[in-house]
């Protein structure tokens, strides 16, 4: 009998008393690891004065459609199947959901199989081996390393899915500003281009006058640097309006001619709703995917300190093995060729130089940088809003006196040509009524333009273009309801 035989129990009980005696000592959530609490509004400041009916995530998927223009509706829809950089995303969530995969695979016991044939010669003789076998290991996660790690690559999973909502939502927002900009780029070419018309006119009035003796050359020399002037903007809208086409077939995944004929009519620029889809700004919270990606990145950094705080400990396995061996085919499957083999480890970090501990500060620091960088994109995220909604006020106040400025300045400019006609005003006087209509015209294209982009940026900033899942929905409540004024 082995006298070591009767030790193996006791040697066997005292490492296991030393494994729980251990695992007391392990520290799965660090202290501070909750997502930290930020003094959420309420009601949003700026929107006084807006008419604000209930908002759902539901209204807010498909803001775009509430703009009444359904060729921007289809350049959306294309965008969101089509665009290059939104399929990288998608993919990107597609290698992280593998990845998880990869270190869930981690947790199960591992199975191999194995087989070989040897031939030998050893003088004059010669002798045939063969084998077969099956290998099992399964490590015992005792102290949570590999649940943690589970657990990281799950958060990890949850930001890529956040981060591919995000993509949607800033997507969606720049076709919309584009297309908006490609229209106001239109009209704005159609107010240079009826002035042009005018002023040419003006120029033929002022050469018959001079002709005639009521003027003089310096009037007709006035007219034609304005007609050039005019002219001069026609080229540079042109130019701006192709660079919009090109820019919106790009991002619906085309190449940057390929939307030229579809886009060629000159279509008015998208009207703002009446009404804003107005979220309160706790449900702003749980809605944007830049706001749940943050968290979600907390939650990955929070799994990997615990991870690094368990790799200080020992780590248990399991091996077995079973097998057959015979020196001849035939021989292989009968009973007395099964070999087998049970094997128990422990693996017990001693000296390491402190690398361990370290690298728990490691992993402790990311996760300090993860929780600022949550109130930091929290912050952002009211800020986009609130500065939104002063847009909107601002850009809808200048609107309407830039329309009542429209209406004064044509008036003025057709007062003034017909007292030009007939002697009762001088030249300078058209020439400025003129330019002034000129002005005024295009700053209210501009501005109406600007208030529907005012429109868009605070359906972005609402998080919206994208519907939530239950799960998801849930997201930024920890940090926001609590904290809310």
């Amino acid at each position: 009998m082995n006298p070591n035989a009767s030790c193996r129990p006791v040697v066997t009980l005292a490492a296991a008393l030393v494994a729980l005696a251990l695992a007391g000592c392990a520290v799965t959530q660090p202290p501070g690891a909750a997502l930290p609490a930020l003094a959420v509004p309420s009601t949003w400041s700026s929107s006084h004065g807006v008419v604000v009916p209930d908002a759902s995530p539901q209204s807010l998927a498909r803001w775009w459609q509430g703009l009444g223009d359904a060729q921007l509706s289809t350049l959306v829809e294309q965008a969101l199947q089509a665009n290059p950089s939104l399929r990288a995303t998608q993919a990107a969530l597609r290698q992280s959901r593998a990845q998880r995969d990869v270190t869930a695979a981690g947790l199960a016991p591992s199975l191999d199989g194995s087989g070989s044939a040897q031939r030998s010669r050893s003088g004059n003789s010669t002798g045939n081996s063969f084998s077969a076998g099956l290998d099992a290991s399964w490590e015992l996660d005792v102290f949570g390393r590999l649940a943690s790690g589970l657990e990281a690559s799950d958060a990890d999973v949850r930001t890529a899915q956040a981060t591919l909502e995000g993509a949607r939502v800033s997507l969606a927002a720049e076709v919309a500003l584009t297309y908006i900009d490609l229209r106001n780029q239109q009209q704005r070419l159609v107010i240079a281009r009826n002035n042009l018309a005018s002023q040419r006119e003006t120029l033929q009035i002022t050469d018959w006058r001079m002709q005639a003796g009521l003027t003089t050359s310096l009037a007709t020399e006035q007219a034609k640097a304005a007609v050039e002037q005019t002219a001069a903007q026609v080229p540079t809208l042109e130019a701006s309006l192709a660079q919009s086409r090109h820019a919106l077939a790009v991002l619906t995944g085309q190449n940057p001619a390929a939307l030229n004929a579809q886009l060629a009519a000159v279509a008015p620029v998208p009207q703002a709703p009446t009404e804003l889809a107005l979220q309160i700004p706790a449900e702003t919270l749980r809605q944007r995917p830049d706001v749940i990606a943050a968290e979600t990145r907390v939650a990955a950094a929070l799994a990997r300190v615990s991870q690094a705080d368990a790799a200080r400990y020992p780590s248990f396995r399991l091996g077995g093995s079973l097998g057959l061996r015979a020196l001849t085919l035939g021989t292989l499957t009968q009973g007395g060729s099964v070999v087998g083999a049970l094997l128990s480890s422990i693996s017990v970090p001693l000296l390491d130089g402190g690398a361990a501990r370290a690298q728990v500060r490691v992993q402790q620091e990311g996760l300090e940088q993860a929780r600022l960088a949550y109130v930091s994109t929290v912050l952002t995220a009211l800020q986009e809003v609130e500065d939104a909604l002063a847009a909107v006020q601002g850009d809808a106040q200048r609107r309407e006196r830039l329309q009542a400025a429209v209406e004064a300045a044509q008036n003025a400019a057709l007062l003034a040509q017909q007292r030009y006609s007939s002697g009762l005003v001088d030249f300078q006087t058209v020439l400025e009524t003129q330019r002034s209509q000129l002005s005024s015209q295009d700053s209210l294209a501009t501005a109406t333009a600007t208030l529907t982009a005012d429109h868009v940026r605070l359906y972005k900033a609402l998080g919206g273009g994208w519907t939530p899942q239950p799960a998801e929905a849930t997201a930024g409540a920890a940090a926001a309801a609590p904290a809310t004024n």
